[in-house]
């Protein structure tokens, strides 16, 4: 007999609640270095708005700096400025393997001078996914 599971609806004004805690800590403000792996010594910018109804705001940011910004900011900077990239792993022969190895290519982070152990902050991991793919499908 299968069991059925109720999931209870949230009410408008506790999302509206849990939006609202959400916004306030994104809006903290961290210190930390910009770190622009993409162009060494270089410098970015971009417009940033997290919530409908905050303004759009524009970030300039130069390699190795020092920036105060808020939380939300350096969490975006950290984990969704990245790009895929896929390769096969090779043998000793140069032959490429059936496992595909994919990996986060970072363009770059904010790393935090806090000592506070801020979730959503923590250096990324290099391997994304790792895939064995069935013989005789390996493209060159």
């Amino acid at each position: 007999m299968a069991t059925e599971k109720s999931f209870k609806k949230e009410s408008p004004e506790k999302i509206k609640q849990q939006i609202r805690y959400k916004r306030d800590k994104d809006r903290e403000k961290v210190r930390g270095i910009f770190k622009f792996y993409e162009v060494p010594g270089g410098q970015m910018s971009f417009m940033y708005r997290a919530y409908s109804g905050d303004p759009l705001e524009r970030y300039d940011f130069v390699d190795g700096e020092i920036y105060t910004i808020p939380l939300g900011v350096a969490k975006h900077l950290t984990n969704n400025c990245w790009y895929p990239v896929h390769e096969y792993s090779v043998d000793e022969a140069g032959n490429k393997d059936s496992i595909r190895i994919g990996k986060k290519a970072h363009r770059c982070t904010f790393q935090s001078l806090e000592f506070v152990d801020i979730e959503g902050l923590e250096e990324p991991a290099d391997i994304l996914t790792v895939e064995k793919v069935p013989d005789g499908n390996i493209s060159i």
